[in-house]
C-alpha cells in the first residue's frame, strides 16, 4: 500500500480544504493518508531555522512508515522539501515559500517529480522560478497565498477544484502510487 504524508501551513491543519483535497485524492488512490498536525509552536517562518524544525517535526513520521511516501504540503510545511530531496521522495507543494532560499534550494536538489501550486498575488511566490524547478506547476491568476481569488467565494471554489485536478493529472503524469 502506498503513503501518503500532509504536512499543515502555519496558519491551517492538515484539514484544511486544500490540504484535505489533495490528501484525498491520495486516498481515492489507496494510499493511506497520514495528517499531521504541529506538535508545538514553530519559530519564525522566514528564517533558515525553520527547515530543520520542521524536519524535525516530520522525519520522525516518515521513518516511521518506511518507503517512499508521498508529501503533500502547504506553505510551511514546503520547508519539508529538504527531506523529499534527500530521500527522492515525490511531492505536491501548495504554496510552497519560493522566496525563502533554504525551500528553493530544496526543491533544486530535487531528484523525484514535484507539483508547483501557487498564486499571482503570493507574495511568497515566484513564477519563474517555479517554471524553473519544475515542470509540474499550477499558477492561477490573482490567487493569493490561500489561494483565494477575488470575487464572489465561489470563484476561490472553483480555484480548489483546479488544485484537485492538478494533482491527479500530477499524480497520473507520475504514476503514483506504482502498481506492483
Amino acid at each position: 500500500m502506498a503513503d501518503a504524508v500532509v504536512i499543515p501551513g502555519g496558519r491551517f491543519g492538515p484539514g484544511a480544504p486544500l490540504l484535505m483535497y489533495a490528501g484525498d485524492v491520495a486516498e481515492q488512490r489507496g494510499a493511506k493518508v497520514h495528517r499531521y498536525s504541529w506538535s508545538q509552536g514553530f519559530p519564525t517562518f522566514d528564517q533558515p531555522e525553520i527547515e530543520s524544525w520542521v524536519g524535525g517535526e516530520i522525519t520522525p513520521l516518515i521513518d516511521t512508515i518506511g518507503g517512499g511516501p508521498l508529501l503533500i504540503g502547504k506553505s510551511l510545511g514546503t520547508n519539508a522539501a529538504a527531506i523529499a530531496a534527500e530521500r527522492a521522495l515525490p511531492a505536491v507543494w501548495l504554496t510552497p515559500l519560493l522566496t525563502m532560499p533554504w525551500v528553493a534550494d530544496a526543491l533544486g536538489r530535487a531528484t523525484a517529480p514535484f507539483l508547483l501550486v501557487g498564486g499571482t498575488a503570493d507574495k511568497l511566490w515566484d513564477s519563474d522560478l517555479a517554471r524553473r524547478l519544475s515542470s509540474h506547476v499550477l499558477e492561477v491568476d490573482d490567487a493569493d497565498h490561500g489561494m483565494y481569488v477575488p470575487g464572489p467565494l465561489t470563484e476561490s471554489i472553483a480555484v480548489l477544484s483546479r488544485v484537485v485536478v492538478a494533482v491527479e493529472e500530477f499524480l497520473d503524469a507520475i504514476g503514483w502510487p506504482s502498481q506492483p
